[in-house]
């Protein structure tokens, strides 16, 4: 046959197979083999299975077709009941999980092939990143204890065991009343406050405001000049006597105090030292973080001032305000929980 006959059979075999104008085409996909229909059966295998789509033709109507593998849904293929074990497609049969579906009658015939699958079964959900739960049972910080109270510390010193051979005046021209006692951790005792304005000189504290102001301090500050009793809180110490001797119970310039007033506790150092008979005195700064009144003529409270002192602490340098409050608290919190 020559060519333009064989050309001239075909085009015509093309035309038989093409659709009339007036009649609808539907897309269906190529029927498995039964090769392939049994790997599906048996289940995948290394390196086999059914292709992951079937390719489209579109033919005249000539009854109902069962279109398999839609667009994101699985080709399940069922067993007929021929004898010989052929296999044909439709409606997926619940496996014991339950993970079979209806297959529907209708198939898009823009799906894209990629998306379709060939293996059956309920797809496994991929493992997720994701953080500890927050109800597990991981480490969790440490609480912060809470601020030691006036009460905490007034009830540690209820009590007292005298450290001191006798007792201290409150003023000059009072009777003694004030014994210093201690315990293995501090000292304290329980009187007045008279305000002492010593050091460099300020706004409220010099020789205008204060009629017995002396520039110096008996100790200094980290450049060696005196403290300030405007900005630093500190308290007065007896001086040294047959009474009483704060160097033999751990006390110097610069160790840690807690002043209690009504319910305020301020944490202080030790920065000047006064007559040897009297106590019960605090500096500007000190008296102010209490509520009670600074000026050095007619402030100060002739009653209810508690005064500890931590032996063997020490505030480097000794004008570091923020440190003192930091060791002060952390000795008052240990204090507190101590048993002796």
């Amino acid at each position: 046959m020559s060519r333009v006959q064989t050309l001239t059979v075909a085009v015509a075999g093309v035309a038989l197979l093409a659709p009339s104008a007036s009649s609808a085409a539907e897309s269906i996909h190529l029927r498995p083999s039964r090769t392939e229909a049994r790997r599906v059966t048996a289940g995948p295998a290394a390196g086999s299975g059914l292709p992951t789509a079937l390719a489209h033709v579109a033919v005249p109507h000539r009854g109902r077709v069962e279109p398999v593998a839609r667009d994101g849904a699985r080709e399940v293929l069922t067993r007929g009941a021929d004898p010989g074990g052929s296999v044909t497609p439709g409606p997926a049969t619940p496996g014991p999980d339950g993970s079979g579906s209806a297959i529907p009658d209708t198939a898009t015939p823009d799906a894209d092939a990629s998306d379709a699958t060939t293996t059956t079964g309920s797809a496994t959900p991929a493992p997720t990143e994701s953080g500890p739960s927050p109800s597990g049972s991981g480490p969790s910080a440490p609480a912060t204890p809470a601020p030691v109270t006036a009460a905490d510390l007034l009830a540690r010193v209820s009590g007292c065991t005298p450290v001191s051979k006798g007792r201290y005046r409150k003023d000059r021209g009072r009777a003694a009343t004030v014994p210093v006692c201690g315990t293995r951790e501090a000292v304290y005792w329980k009187a007045d406050m008279d305000i002492d304005c010593d050091g460099r000189p300020g706004r409220h504290c010099n020789a205008a405001t204060d009629p017995h102001f002396s520039s110096s301090t008996a100790f200094a500050q980290s450049d060696g000049r005196a403290l300030s009793s405007e900005k630093l809180p500190y308290v007065v110490v007896p001086a040294p006597s047959s009474l009483w001797d704060y160097r033999e119970h751990g006390v110097r310039g610069g160790s840690v105090a807690a002043v209690v007033y009504r319910d305020r506790v301020s944490y202080a150092v030790v920065g000047d030292t006064g007559p040897a008979d009297i106590i019960g005195e605090a500096s500007h700064a000190a008296a102010k973080s209490l509520g009670i009144d600074p000026d050095p003529r007619s402030g100060g409270t002739p009653s209810g001032v508690t005064y500890i002192v931590f032996k063997d602490s020490r505030v480097t340098p000794l004008e570091d305000r923020e440190a003192a409050e930091t060791q002060g608290e952390r000795l008052a919190r240990e204090f507190v929980d101590s048993s002796d």
